[in-house]
């Protein structure tokens, strides 16, 4: 073992702004695991979003420990350290879901791409959730001095947006069948639109250019997410009442805050033929009940769950075509972030509880990605 000692982040699953680090002996290998020492990892806005839906979505099982504390996922670089497992090298380098640590075990079985998480504990999840991409292997990896850095952070929010962007263009799948690209719509309205998943969703309805891309954002985001230049229109939050409710409509919600979707729902009402939800960037907004729901003018919001159009994709383009077309997309989402994302990095162990109460606390900026190398 290359240390004895593994030092992880840990979060109150019931309080989640309370996290804690602690240290814990390095378990020995069994037949087949690896170890893997976690180079980087991206916390953002979504790590969080993933502690408020821990229970509701399983997050709190792909590293699991005892309640009342959970371990986050968090997208991240990791290279192997110690192998029991013939098929998998030490020394070869990963991209996928890690956990917020210096290193962690996983049980493995070898893919084409790279390795499956078998462990007992992953098998209700998703596939694309347990799936770990040698770099080698990876048509996305991008070898500049902070490509791995850009992808940490952006690949798994933009390939989210990219989903939803193409779920829109084809209706859910109805355009085969003759409905209107955007379920017949001439605007998208984007909540949240300074996050990174929003942001990523808007490059690609701006591209495609079938609606007008409206942005609602905070008063103080308002000047940044109208200098990238992915929206027609930006309005901060209290001002949705100059949504323009003449025009067939469409909503993206990465917010989660039901005030907020609950004042566009009511000023496009009947005009607004779907609503989306995504996320959660406003974690400490009140939750959304069925009834707040069944209150909303027009339809009911529907959750966007991206491993479900991994799948429905997959099979509609192919694999091979599937992963060019994400990693033609993601390449130029990458390469143009370099114009608005500024890389915060924190290094070391004792970086990652002040990394995770600074995105918690809505403390980082959104032209800011915070990137810890806890080993550093």
């Amino acid at each position: 073992m290359e240390n004895d000692i593994v030092s992880v982040l840990e979060i109150e699953r019931k309080a989640i702004a309370n996290s804690r680090l602690i240290d814990t002996p390095a378990q020995p290998l069994d037949d087949g695991q690896v170890r893997v020492s976690v180079d980087r990892f991206a916390l953002t806005a979504n790590n969080i979003t993933y502690a408020v839906f821990g229970d509701m979505l399983a997050y709190w099982e792909f590293f699991p420990t005892e309640p009342p504390f959970g371990r986050v996922p968090a997208m991240a670089w990791a290279s192997v350290t110690e192998s029991a497992n013939s098929d998998i090298a030490v020394g070869s380098r990963y991209y996928g879901w890690f956990p917020m640590a210096t290193e962690t075990v996983i049980t493995a079985t070898a893919t084409r791409d790279g390795f499956r998480d078998d462990g007992a504990h992953r098998q209700p999840h998703a596939p694309v959730y347990r799936a770990y991409v040698d770099t080698k292997n990876d048509p996305m990896y991008d070898d500049a001095p902070d490509g791995e850095d850009r992808h940490t952070l952006l690949r798994g929010l933009f390939l989210t947006g990219f989903l939803a962007e193409e779920f829109f263009a084809d209706s859910g799948g109805g355009v085969a069948s003759g409905e209107a690209p955007y379920f017949g719509a001439g605007q998208v309205t984007v909540l949240s639109a300074s996050s990174k998943t929003a942001i990523g969703f808007a490059q690609r309805a701006k591209e495609r250019g079938i609606v007008k891309v409206i942005g609602l954002t905070s008063a103080d985001n308002v000047e940044f997410v109208k200098s990238l230049g992915f929206y027609d229109t930006v309005l901060s939050y209290d001002e949705t009442d100059q949504l323009d409710a003449s025009i067939p409509s469409v909503s993206i919600d990465m917010a989660g805050n039901p005030t907020v979707l609950g004042a566009v729902h009511k000023q496009l009402g009947d005009q607004l033929a779907y609503s989306m939800t995504v996320g959660r960037s406003h974690h400490d907004a009140p939750n959304s009940t069925a009834e707040d729901a069944a209150a909303l003018a027009g339809p009911t919001p529907k959750m966007f769950f991206a491993p479900t159009e991994v799948g429905r994709r997959q099979q509609e383009w192919g694999r091979e075509d599937y992963a060019q077309r994400c990693a033609d997309a993601m390449t130029k989402f990458a390469e143009g972030s370099r114009s608005w994302l500024t890389i915060d990095h924190r290094t070391g162990v004792g970086a990652m509880a002040q990394a995770w109460a600074d995105v918690h606390d809505g403390n980082v900026a959104p032209n800011v990605g915070v990137v810890v190398v806890p080993n550093g």
